[in-house]
């Protein structure tokens, strides 16, 4: 503790109510209607069978239904139609599982393989590789033929990969050993012709490389071009752009197979790809699409208008020629009234936008990952926990700033390529907050209203990449911005508004990196630029929060900011009202991981100075810890199973601080100095 880490970012897939208990759950309206389809689903006729996939993949998007069709076992009557001979039924079958895999959640996806759902998927998978025969299509299903049957079945199935294997490490298993891989690259070749589906490919792709050292040994020159070629890609709409992003984050997960030699020029490209993507002012995009959008649909109304207009004067034409009914008038007004049936069913302009929101979002989490050094290891848990005591105090409060990180550094390949991309300019940039005339855009247009989340999402991942950026990297990293100038930026997105925010992503990245910020500004020694009154504020609503992460970084930035209080002078008044609040949060904080943050910045505070020692003095901070002490421990041992490892170690380390820090005050309370005070 006493350490803010960098975050890292992962797939992390939400986890509904427990699987055994919403499959027993009774009278469910959806029950019947699951039961019928599901009885459909065997039906003779291709066209009820396609009827059934289609009705159930629709219900599937609500959670409600899903636990009617877990209790009847629609996995396994789903799965044999991935390989039935009609395209159609493939394509939907494959949907509906898509839909059950991605509203279901992790249990769902997990209960989806342990059913086998993997051998017809990776059937399914390999033989679309390959194409399919053109005349399994009906007579009049091969009428259509601008729709392509095979590349819209291989989008569905990569997309149920996708969700399976974020969510399943034997999926995962299943597609290293069944080389899935060659498959999916081969899909990711469609870019030019089908983005869609390429960019299914690649998502698919980014999440199984995340973590797998076994894939990295399926991944030989050939595959590596293919990444280079998408990576490539000269298209520059947001399908590509999100694409080419995704494409980056795979090259940087299999790093480990690229050769030493091309390994900055590697970094470099990847990041050049991150730096057009962030570069596109996400908001004016969103206006200039809605535009386009508003542009094309009244063409497309005119353009209606115009030929059922025609169509009334041919129709009139041959009533008198041919003794046919006239066409009514009103067919005309429909097209001219009534603009939902000309809707897009793509929204194109739509699906643009979400494609850069989510390219940027995307690269700003490698960026995090980037920054980040990897979760230490037991070992060095082990260490910190096992150091000698005799190098507490030198190691911990010598440097006259507390518990602070010491720096990490960023490799050179990736330092230069941050500052040749200007990455960190340009995620100050996001940092800021939403257009609002695209807020405004959005909140009065309900398809649109969604990306109001994804454009709050893109500005929490570059609080969280400022973060860690400060905590990795030096001060030419940040493109000429002062420390001071981001501290005033922070200051504002949390003191701008009449009210704190209470988002609880928002608060817990911006407190993420104001906290980084005062530790480096602290290691510096550059004075803070938030004042008491804010700072008391921030803790107010910070501990009101229902994030333990948030009260974490509100006790961290206390902790700072009170020892760099008491190197001053006359500062013991301050230093008592610190320390009594930690002190609280130290001994009623429910959570162990929130108290021992507080007990860290105690540490800190009153680590040395004889402002310091006076107010440890004056609010019994002593005799307090002593007390609280065995309390601390129990509560260690009774929450063992509530708490990660990781986390354990650090509490370890909090408890055994606690001792050294009690036997340094008890030192403090001998000196002849402070027992002149004390008399």
């Amino acid at each position: 503790m006493g350490k803010s880490r960098g975050r890292r970012f992962r797939q992390v897939p939400f986890s509904p109510a427990g699987l055994e208990q919403r499959c027993h759950e009774g009278d469910d309206p959806d029950e019947e209607p699951a039961a019928e389809l599901l009885e459909k689903v065997q039906h003779p006729s291709a066209e009820v069978r396609e009827y059934a996939c289609a009705s159930i993949s629709k219900l599937l998007q609500e959670q409600q239904a899903i636990p009617a069709f877990l209790q009847r076992d629609v996995v396994r009557c789903l799965g044999p139609l991935l390989m039935d001979y009609s395209l159609a039924v493939r394509e939907t079958a494959a949907g509906a599982l898509r839909n059950l895999s991605a509203c279901g959640g992790f249990e769902v996806c997990d209960d989806m393989v342990s059913k086998d759902i993997m051998t017809p998927l990776v059937a399914l998978l390999k033989e679309c590789s390959t194409g399919l025969d053109a005349n399994q299509l009906s007579p009049e299903k091969r009428i259509e033929m601008d729709k392509n049957y095979i590349e819209d079945i291989a989008n569905e199935a990569i997309n149920l990969l996708w969700n399976v294997c974020e969510c399943s490490s034997t999926a995962v298993h299943i597609f290293n050993k069944e080389g899935c891989l060659e498959a999916v690259l081969l899909y990711m070749k469609k870019f030019s012709t089908n983005v869609d589906l390429a960019i299914s490919a690649a998502n698919c792709l980014q999440a199984v490389t995340e973590d797998n050292p076994d894939l990295l040994y399926s991944f030989n020159a050939s595959s590596q071009q293919v990444l280079e070629t998408v990576m490539l890609c000269p298209e520059s709409t947001m399908k590509h752009i999100l694409l080419r992003t995704l494409t980056a984050g795979i090259i940087w997960n299999i790093k480990g197979t690229i050769p030493p030699g091309s390994l900055g020029s590697m970094v470099n490209a990847i990041l050049k790809i991150f730096s057009e993507s962030l570069a596109i002012d996400a908001g004016e995009t969103i206006i200039r699409m809605k535009e386009a959008e508003k542009n094309r649909l009244k063409l497309a109304v005119e353009g209606e208008t115009e030929e059922n207009m025609s169509d009334v004067t041919e129709n009139c034409v041959l009533s008198e020629d041919y003794d046919l009914e006239e066409i009514p008038k009103g067919k005309v007004k429909k097209g001219e009234n009534d603009i939902s049936d000309f809707l897009p069913p793509d929204q194109r302009e739509l699906k643009e936008v979400t494609a850069l929101l989510m390219a940027q979002q995307t690269a700003l989490e490698i960026i995090v990952n980037m920054c980040c050094s990897e979760d230490p290891s037991d070992d060095e848990w082990e260490e910190l926990s096992s150091s000698d005591e005799s190098d507490f105090m030198e190691n911990s409060y010598n440097d006259g700033s507390g518990l602070l990180m010491s720096p990490l550094c960023l490799s050179d390949e990736v330092n230069s390529a941050f500052l040749n991309n200007l990455i960190p300019k340009k995620i100050l940039e996001k940092t800021a907050f939403p257009n609002s005339v695209a807020l405004d855009i959005c909140m009065h247009n309900p398809s649109w209203k969604p990306l109001i989340k994804k454009l709050n999402a893109v500005q929490c991942r570059a609080l969280t990449c400022l973060q860690n950026i400060l905590l990795v990297s030096d001060m030419d990293c940040l493109g000429g911005a002062s420390l001071q100038s981001i501290a005033q930026h922070l200051s504002q997105l949390v003191f701008a508004k009449m009210e704190l925010p209470t988002d609880t992503e928002f608060l817990e990245a911006v407190t993420s990196a104001l906290r980084a910020l005062l530790q480096t500004m602290a290691s510096k020694n550059i004075s803070q630029s938030v004042t008491p009154e804010q700072l008391w504020t921030l803790c107010e609503a910070g501990m009101n929060s229902s994030s333990a992460s948030v009260k974490v970084n509100i006790v961290s930035i206390l902790g700072i900011s009170g020892s760099i209080l008491a190197k001053g002078q006359d500062t013991a008044e301050k230093l008592k009202v610190i320390g009594k609040f930690l002190l609280e949060v130290a001994m009623k904080e429910s959570s162990l991981v929130v108290a021992g943050e507080a007990l860290d910045a105690l540490f800190d505070v009153f680590a040395d100075g004889k402002e310091a020692e006076k107010a440890a003095v004056e609010i019994r901070l002593l005799p307090a810890l002593k007390e609280f002490q065995p309390v601390f421990k129990m509560r260690m041992r009774k929450g063992k199973g509530k708490y990660s490892t990781d986390q354990l170690c650090v509490l370890d380390n909090v408890k055994m601080n606690l001792r050294r820090f009690i036997a340094y005050q008890e030192t403090l309370g001998k000196s002849p100095t402070c027992n002149s005070e004390e008399l």
